[in-house]
């Protein structure tokens, strides 16, 4: 995930960073670091965990307590001017 989808990701949930960090349990300097690309001028890399943490908030899932994922209130996402909205994946039990 690059810095500018990162960026992407939370503005189509209609995050600001300090909520964006609150729910990926990180600092909002984090948040800041990971959409800038780099901090005091050495590439930051977004982690896999956080990367895997965006696409679930994305599908609508708020936390994983090992058994079944739960659902929470995340808002609804905000396609950015220009794009289509990413659908979230498909649920194999629902048959899709």
């Amino acid at each position: 995930m690059t810095p500018e989808l990162f960026r992407k990701w939370r503005k189509s949930l209609g995050l600001k960073q300090k909520d964006a960090a609150e729910v990926l349990g990180l600092k909002k300097r984090m948040i800041q670091y990971y959409e800038k690309g780099d901090r005091n001028g050495r590439p930051v890399e977004i982690p896999k965990a956080v990367r895997l943490a965006c696409y679930a908030l994305s599908a609508g899932i708020a936390d994983f307590d090992g058994v079944t994922p739960v659902p929470g209130p995340v808002p609804a996402p905000v396609p950015a001017s220009g794009t289509a909205p990413v659908p979230p994946p498909s649920d194999p039990a629902a048959g899709a």
